[in-house]
Order: structure tokens, then sequence, then C-alpha cells
């Protein structure tokens, strides 16, 4: 979009417009946390839980936001840029500003650099509905998963290691134990449980994973927030992945190895409806 209106330190402005200091600590150092939130009709999925995570990460790495109204400025980018029907991804990212470079915090404090982005979303209808392949990559992430850092480089890696491999996702493999997706959360349904790893500093807490695992409790299915062992998962019947822009997409096979029957399974389709109908109560 030539004429896309976005947000940044304080304005709204053509993203054209938009000028980054070779300065800016997120350009030097990676030094700053991100987010992304789902919008159907001008209105925000699960939005109050996406900024506090957003929140909360800023927090844990001492970056003051300055007040910024993070929903406010979404509703207003939707607008601004005709996307209060249909679906949108709004992005948001904070830095700690520019500075000259040493590796401590600048001080005095820079002002933040602040950046919002709305742009219209298309769901990927093939990989929903036939599932994809992934792979399990080492990993050789840092200690705190948990922050949606802006410092993406071993996701990056494992996603190009995917790809080159005929797959559409890594999972990240720790000590045996199956984490997460390079981009995703992980669920495998083993001895008819649903289970996905248990939140700690290994994985960051997925949103749409807190609403899956809601899901599946309203449905009555058995969950378990446990490791999943990579040894195990030849006896999955079925995995699937999660995300913003990820839904929940079916895992059909791991490292060319199928999953279950190698079709999306009954757990799976499940909680797809599931997640389809609270979007669509989310709308007007």
């Amino acid at each position: 979009m030539s004429d896309q209106v976005v947000y940044w330190c304080g304005a709204f402005v053509p993203k054209a417009n938009v000028r980054v200091s070779p300065d800016d600590r997120a350009f030097l150092f990676g030094d700053g946390v991100y987010d992304v939130i789902r919008a159907i009709d001008g209105r925000l999925f699960r939005g109050a839980d996406h900024i506090d995570r957003f929140s909360r990460g800023a927090a844990a790495l001492d970056i003051d936001a300055g007040g910024l109204d993070v929903a406010a400025v979404a509703h207003e980018l939707l607008a601004r840029n005709g996307l209060e029907h249909g679906q949108a991804t709004v992005y948001m990212q904070l830095t700690r500003g520019a500075a000259p470079r040493t590796h401590a915090f600048p001080r005095p404090a820079a002002p933040p650099s602040v950046y919002l982005a709305a742009q219209a979303f298309t769901p990927r209808r093939s990989s929903l509905d036939e599932g994809i392949r992934v792979i399990t990559v080492p990993d050789v992430r840092w200690g705190r998963c948990d922050i949606k850092s802006i410092c993406l480089l071993p996701n990056v890696l494992a996603a190009e290691q995917a790809m080159q491999a005929g797959a559409e996702e890594a999972l990240f493999v720790r000590d045996g134990v199956v984490l997460e997706g390079a981009h995703t959360s992980f669920c495998a349904v083993l001895a008819d449980v649903l289970v996905t790893a248990p939140l700690s500093n290994q994985i960051l807490p997925g949103i749409t994973r807190r609403v899956v695992l809601e899901l599946a409790q309203r449905l009555g299915l058995p969950v378990r927030e446990g490791p999943i062992l990579r040894a195990e998962l030849s006896r999955a019947t079925e995995a699937f992945v999660t995300g913003t822009t990820t839904d929940v997409t079916p895992v059909i096979s791991v490292d060319g190895q199928s999953v279950g029957s190698g079709t999306p399974g009954p757990v799976t389709r499940r909680i797809q409806e599931g997640l389809a109908e609270a979007f669509t109560e989310l709308t007007p």
C-alpha cells in the first residue's frame, strides 16, 4: 500500500515518510519488543491479551512506552487505512530509541521509538484445510523466549531451514523436548490427550495457544500442559500449530514421518471450528 498510514513516534504519517535513525538500538542491538494483533471488521481479537504481553515484554526490558494507548492507535490505523471491514493485522514495535552506541542503556534514557502499522490479512486456506509439514531443529535461542523480542535470528534461520527442507515450519527441540515453532505454538494429541508445553521462560505465552486451551476445556477435551518428547511424536495421532496469523494449522508430518493418518484429525477440526466461532462472535 503506497499510501499506507502508520504510527511513528507519536504521529500518524505515510509509511513512505518514516525514517529510522542508524543509531536506533533496534538497528544496532535488536533492543526492543513487538507483537501482532488480529483484527476482524475493525475489532481487535484478544487485543487486551496482546497488549498485556507487549507491555510485560517492554517492562522486562525496562523500556518505557511513555503512556502509549495501543488499542486507540490500532483502531485509528484500521480506520485510516480502510480496514474496518474484513480481516487485518496490527503490528506494533517498541525500541529503546536512538542513542550513541554503548551496550549498556543510554543515560539519560533516549525517547523510545514506537511503530504501529495495520494491513489487510488473508488466512492461508490451503494450510488450514490440508495441513502442513514441519521439521525439528535444535533450540539455540536465548533464555527468555517468553519475551516477544525483535531478536529473531535463530527463528529466521530455523524458518529458512524448514523452507529448504520443503516444510512450512520448524519446531525447536531442547534436551529432547519439543517446545514450540519458529513462529507458532505447538500442540499434539497423545493417548487422546491434547498436550502442549507448559508456560516457562523457554516458550512464548501464545495468545492463540491460550484460546485453544480455553476452547478445549469448553469442548470437554482432556488437556495436559507438560513436556512433549521428540521421541514420542511417532505416537501422536494429531498435531497442530497455533498463532495469530496461523490460527489452528494441522501438522500432517514431522521430519518426513506422517502424524497419525497423515491428514487433519477430529480434535484439530473441533478446535478450528471453535476458533472460527470465536472470530464470528467478535464481529458486530
